[in-house]
């Protein structure tokens, strides 16, 4: 029988992104949001108490993080999903997480366009997965790797999905053009790296290229998510 509806747990210690992710949960069809932790240690609480099929969870956190929270929930032999929702951008924190079994991983500050995807994805997963009790290898590279064939039929050497994703995320928070300097700050990566996935994405026709003219210097240029 396929499921209808997803039970969805909540570990955010911000009152405010709290009711952020609940808003925008409840708003993707089939996900209810049943119980809200302001810490790791009430997760793991509530996590046995109810059983959520997903979790969203931040990282940074007082009072068990979301790394340790993450690893006990494995630890534990819990079977719920996790979607990482978090401000940390170091890749190390990333590897980790996605090391741990999460299904995504969106970089705050985010919109809601973000949050619908990564739950749209999970429920056709899901969906596909109880259908039947096999499943066929194309099938597999369908569910695993579909999005990221949509958005990137052939990378470029030296660029990879994780980054990529990460800075469409950073990106899509911003209002104003944004230069690769400032993308390399707020990630926490290299200019050069933040240079050639802007680039990328230029050629993409994803980014409106804006170039700007100082009185000294060379030019700077600026990138704007497309808005589609």
């Amino acid at each position: 029988m396929t499921k209808s509806q997803w039970k969805v747990l909540v570990i955010e210690d911000d009152l405010m992104v709290q009711e952020v992710n609940k808003q925008f949960i409840e708003q993707v069809e089939g996900f209810v949001v049943t119980n809200v932790a302001s810490n790791g240690v009430e997760g793991l609480q509530m996590i046995e108490k109810d059983n959520p099929d997903l979790i969203i969870i931040d990282m940074y956190m007082p009072n068990q993080d979301g790394l340790t929270t993450l690893q006990k929930i494995r630890s534990k032999g819990y079977q719920s999903d996790v979607i990482a929702v978090t401000a940390a951008s170091d890749s190390e924190t990333v590897k980790r997480v996605l090391q741990y079994g999460a299904v995504d991983y969106i970089m705050k500050p985010f919109k809601f366009e973000r949050m619908k995807q990564a739950l749209e994805n999970y429920r056709q997963r899901q969906t596909k997965l109880s259908k039947s009790e096999s499943i066929t290898q194309d099938e597999v590279d369908t569910l695993l790797f579909k999005t990221a064939a949509e958005k990137n039929p052939t990378l470029p050497k030296g660029l990879n999905t994780v980054t990529l994703a990460g800075i469409r995320s950073y990106l899509h928070s911003q209002t104003d053009p944004i230069s690769a300097e400032e993308v390399a700050e707020g990630m926490g990566i290299a200019r050069v790296t933040a240079r050639r996935y802007l680039e990328y994405l230029d050629q993409e026709k994803e980014v409106e290229l804006y170039v700007e003219y100082g009185r000294v210097g060379r030019p700077v240029n600026r990138y704007l998510l497309q808005q589609k």
